[in-house]
């Protein structure tokens, strides 16, 4: 990524780490930033910068990594340092990752406090996301800075095709995010930043090649298998990486026949790789994912009973992206291709019961960012243009030439345009822009989306070790209703071709503070919501009932959200000295609540916009036992608003419940030894999504091996 020069400008003193011993850098002639990346710290990275260097810390230390160079923020066009970041994005770390109890980036994504995640199926198979009370249709999500939402549905976006292993952070912008990522980002973006392959040092030197296996099995049959290699070329200046994995279960549940239900198998492969020189950076992604799974009574309805339902996906993900690296305008081009093919049975292998609804969707996008420095600041500015086709067995209007597997589609190019301007101060940085956009699918014309992003370092004394982040937004998007929303019209659902875009105005302010011992934040914010789409269903209709797509005149909602991070090890260094055989090292809390003005109507029954988190409470404790092992347990508790309608036709409310998980790992330089425990209590009794059982305890047992290429 290119390295800007700020010798113009006055370098950013960190206080709290001038008499530490990497402060020599002070007096290289350019600025260094140093910043800590965990779950409860709200930090600062780049979207598309996956070769950012990594210095990592002794973990018994407060600083659990550093990070050296001028690092982007993905919450606005142009990269800023993270001392001068405006917005906040929350972001999971590579070591977060590692330490949880998690097999999906979705079960990952539950630990994050704003963020809502509804699974039908185990280990990621079928999980709406959303965030701050809004819909899985509602977020952008991107792999590496490349959206790659299907305008078909939001249901199987998680689809990766990279292994949760070569993930080194995920990040969550909350609130719109049209001028970041678009417009699409209703009601925020999680964008999935991939290791770059860039080979790993042993003894000193650089390892050209280098590969991890790792197994897995565990209850209900599961069994996983996956292979990561990487390799690297300084003559070449290029680092490759590519992976693959097999994944299977038998399933947790039977059908009313007797059948499981529930089981999945699927395959993974992805490839990645970077092109340095002295002026120009190139990275490209190349990936599939192909599963199925059972989906037991995922889409059932009161009127549609049915318990052996079906789906498989295969995904197809493909971009390539560079970076000028010198010049006094930057330019980042990228242009991508995704294919989405989705067959979903009704009656698994029963045809005859009901034809299988089979959707291919095919985007193509490109889009080009730039920005400048000059006396008044930093300004970005660009375009894109995406191109969304389906061809369906359900979904579209009639096509004039129909095939026995497709006989309707529709088709429509998404064209915007986005200026933002960055005013950067020592201790005020003030972001503004807006988006304009335009769609085929619409008549309306150009529509603008503004924005602007505030933040404010308090001063502090010389030697303080502390600081505090004071910061406000304010953002507006639009969102264009999917394919799904528009169009199915089967087994007790009806669609509206006709439904308008979602608009979203966006108020947000809070605060961060970071001390040796303590980081914290707390936010509030408000949405105002035109048009919000939503499947509803009035049950007063008795048999006649459907679910009908339909606009909601408005919703509000109005939300807080408080975080910690607390470094138990330095606290409690005076009672639990460093050589004690088990040591308590962080404890993480979060919670968030949510209210919107908009309340049930008697008999009406939503499915998505208005079922929502009131209540989230998550906790996460890290420990070590003697050198090696260390066991980390996460504990969740949330309460859901809104009601479902059971088979026997009873309506019955979300009650809340509580999860606890845990992973205790032993860990060597080349082996790594683990075992998870999820539904610690085995639980079964909690609803997710109305008619859908989840699984009670589920263990799963692994081993990483680094192969010593």
């Amino acid at each position: 990524m290119y390295k800007p020069d700020f010798t113009k400008r006055e370098v950013i003193v960190f206080r709290q780490f001038k008499r530490k011993g990497w402060a020599l850098f002070a007096c290289l002639g350019r600025e260094v930033v140093i910043s800590v990346l965990s779950v409860a710290t709200l930090s600062a990275t780049s979207a598309a910068s996956v070769s950012n260097q990594v210095w990592h810390s002794d973990t018994t230390r407060t600083t659990k990594e550093i990070w050296l160079g001028d690092v982007g923020v993905t919450g606005s066009r142009a990269p800023l340092p993270q001392s001068q970041a405006a917005r906040m994005v929350t972001v999971l770390s590579h070591d977060d990752i590692a330490q949880a109890a998690v097999q999906s980036v979705n079960d990952l994504l539950k630990l994050a406090i704003g963020v809502d995640v509804r699974q039908r199926g185990a280990f990621g198979y079928q999980t709406d996301i959303s965030i701050r009370g809004g819909t899985q249709e509602q977020i952008t999500v991107l792999l590496n800075g490349i959206n790659i939402c299907d305008p078909q549905t939001g249901h199987n976006v998680m689809d990766l095709p990279c292994q949760l292993d070569e993930i080194i952070r995920v990040e969550v912008l909350e609130g719109p995010a049209g001028r970041a990522y678009g417009t699409a980002s209703l009601v925020g973006a999680i964008n999935i930043v991939t290791s770059s392959g860039e080979g790993h040092k042993a003894n000193g030197e650089r390892r050209p090649m280098m590969g991890d296996l790792n197994l897995e099995c565990g209850s209900f049959g599961y069994a996983k298998a996956a292979l990561i290699t990487q390799s690297s070329s300084s003559s070449l200046k290029t680092h490759q990486q590519f992976s693959s994995s097999y994944q299977r279960s038998d399933g947790y549940s039977r059908s009313k026949t007797g059948a499981l239900n529930t089981g999945h198998s699927g395959s993974k492969a992805f490839y990645q790789g970077r092109f340095d020189s002295e002026h120009l950076t190139v990275w490209w992604h190349a990936g599939l994912s192909d599963r199925g799974w059972g989906s037991g009574t995922f889409y059932a309805t009161p009127r549609w009973q049915a318990d052996e339902q079906y789906e498989h996906t295969t995904k197809l993900f493909t971009s390539l992206q560079a970076e000028t690296r010198t010049g006094a305008v930057h330019i980042r081009p990228a242009v991508y291709w995704n294919q989405y093919r989705d067959r979903y049975e009704g009656y698994h292998n029963r045809p005859d019961l009901m034809k299988y609804n089979h959707n291919r969707c095919d985007i193509i996008g490109v889009n080009l960012n730039s920005y400048f420095d000059w006396k008044a600041g930093r300004t970005a500015i660009g375009a894109e243009m995406r191109n969304e086709d389906l061809v369906s067995g359900n979904l579209g209007e009639p096509l004039s030439r129909q095939t026995s597997t497709y006989s309707r589609g529709i088709n429509r190019t998404n064209l915007s345009a986005h200026l933002e301007h960055n005013v950067l101060l020592r201790r005020l940085t003030v972001s503004a822009g807006m988006i304009a956009t335009k769609s085929s699918w619409s008549n309306a014309g150009w529509k603008i989306f503004p924005g602007i992003d505030v933040s404010y370092l308090l001063p502090m004394p010389d030697d303080s070790p502390s600081s505090i982040k004071l910061f406000a937004s304010y953002n507006t998007s639009l969102r264009l209703p999917s394919f799904t929303e528009m169009y199915y019209k089967l087994q007790g659902y009806d669609a509206d071709p006709h439904l308008k875009p979602e608009e979203m105005d966006a108020l947000e302010a809070g605060a961060q503070i970071v001390t040796p011992a303590l980081q914290a934040k707390t936010t509030v914010w408000y949405h105002h919501g035109h048009n919000m789409i939503d499947w509803i269903m009035d049950t007063r209709k008795g048999d006649a009932a459907v679910w009908q797509s339909i606009n909601h005149t408005r919703i509000n909602a109005t939300g807080f959200e408080v975080s910690a991070d607390v470094n138990l090890q330095q606290l409690l260094s005076i009672l639990i000295p460093p050589s004690s055989l088990l040591r308590l090292q962080t404890l993480r809390l979060s919670y968030s609540y949510i209210i919107q003005d908009k309340s049930h109507e008697e008999g009406i029954v939503s499915q998505y916009a208005l079922e929502y988190l009131r209540h989230k409470l998550v906790a996460t404790l890290n420990t070590s036992i003697g050198r090696r092992l260390s066991l980390t347990l996460n504990a969740r508790w949330q309460d859901r608003v809104g009601s479902y309608t059971t088979f026997s036709g009873d309506v019955c409310d979300y009650k809340p419940y509580a999860l606890v998980d845990a992973r205790l790992q032993w860990q060597t330089q080349r082996c790594t030894l683990y075992a998870e425990v999820n539904n610690l209590f085995d639980n079964r009794h909690y609803v997710d999504y109305g008619n859908v059982p989840q699984p009670g305890i589920w263990l799963v047992g692994g081993v990483k091996y680094h192969l010593p290429f």
